[in-house]
């Protein structure tokens, strides 16, 4: 059995000097704080750059003015208590505010201040709507991290979902198997209750959140594998974070090694300008450079993700850069009408987001009926 210990107060954690943990001190008042022993322990204290430690303890780069909380205007999507509905066949269920360790990039660090009343504990009114809209075959349980619930909390969830037809797919988008894999090993009941739910025609998946290689620790594999015995069906996806896998060497490591466990790559993901996030931030089409060399090092298994920003109006794909140009294309599309669109505009190395592009060359879809003649 592991001993793994939360800390939630910088003053305690025992690698930092008194000046660190003072000058550190407001970030934390501002931003939430926790990290844990295991993870601590992959950090190399020596290295004031290590990628783990800028994954996990404050820096005061945090204090500089850049974005704002919900920079994705989630709240705008939000149709029940703790439930938001952006795409047609996907709902998402904020189930808790609590994670294993607070990422200092996250994107949702607003649901861990003070007075944040988008996550719910009674999830009634969720699974009320998700009955009443049969076009949702798929939800996507998050938060915080579904996983640091007691599986009992949890399988309560996953049984009222089970328990309505339409619902094909139940997601956990979680970064427990990253940040605490004793919470997989320890807890028998949680794979037996996973296998339960995760059936032949009514998949679970887990989104893992691997964002370097060095997570990717002898515990970690041993707590995904458990999690793949259960029945359960694996991907990860991470977002492009500054100093920490902005390196084509160590994103095309981190595809390889994912691909090697049989984590499939899922999405790496432009970072959203949100607040408190600039030092973690990369330029748009840098990162794009950083993705597509990263994919060029790999076999297909390893370059199956595809680089893309969580934008207000929906999931848009970074594409490809020319000379001039950069493409991007609607994954997804909160209004019908940009499903499929493509946008091609002038290229700005200085963009961080969609809406810092503001010359489009042009525009169409593909799901405007095409002659193929014409095409080729």
């Amino acid at each position: 059995m592991s001993n793994i210990k939360y800390i939630t107060r910088i003053d305690k954690v025992k690698e930092l000097n008194p000046e660190e943990k003072n000058s550190l001190q407001p970030i934390v008042e501002q931003y939430a704080f926790r990290t844990n022993s295991y993870y601590n322990s992959l950090i190399n204290w020596d290295d004031p750059d290590d990628p783990i430690r800028r994954i996990s303890i404050p820096t005061e780069e945090e204090k500089i003015d850049w974005g704002r909380l919900d920079a994705s205007n989630e709240h705008n999507y939000t149709m029940a208590p703790g439930l938001e509905h952006k795409y047609n066949d996907t709902a998402l269920l904020l189930v808790v505010d609590v994670c294993a360790v607070y990422c200092r990039f996250c994107f949702r660090k607003r649901l861990f201040m003070e007075y944040n009343d988008e996550v719910v504990r009674d999830v009634s009114h969720g699974i009320e709507y998700i009955k009443e809209h049969p076009e949702i075959n798929n939800v996507l349980l998050t938060g915080g991290d579904p996983l640091i619930m007691s599986t009992k909390k949890l399988e309560n969830i996953i049984k009222q979902l089970r328990d309505i037809e339409h619902v094909k797919i139940i997601r956990i988008g979680s970064k427990i198997p990253a940040f605490n894999p004793f919470r997989i090993i320890d807890d028998p009941s949680l794979p037996k209750m996973l296998s339960k739910y995760s059936t032949d025609h009514k998949k679970i998946y887990i989104m893992t959140h691997f964002n370097h290689p060095t997570e990717i620790t002898d515990t970690a594999i041993k707590g995904l594998g458990i999690l793949r015995k259960s029945g359960v069906l694996l991907v990860n996806q991470t977002p492009m974070i500054k100093g920490v896998n902005d390196d084509p060497e160590v994103l095309a490591e981190l595809f390889d090694k994912l691909s090697y466990i049989g984590v499939p790559p899922y999405y790496v993901f432009q970072g959203r300008p949100v607040a408190g996030n600039k030092t973690f931030a990369v330029p748009l089409e840098k990162g794009l450079e950083i993705f597509e060399l990263a994919r060029i090092k790999g076999s297909g298994l390893a370059k199956r993700a595809r680089f893309a920003m969580s934008h207000a109006t929906g999931k848009v794909e970074i594409m490809g850069l020319t000379e001039e140009n950069i493409y991007f294309k609607y994954q997804r599309a909160a209004n019908e009408e940009n499903q499929g669109r493509i946008m091609v505009f002038k290229r700005n190395p200085d963009a961080y987001w969609l809406d810092d592009y503001d010359e489009l060359v042009e525009e169409f879809s593909f799901m405007a009926p095409v002659n193929m003649y014409e095409v080729y």
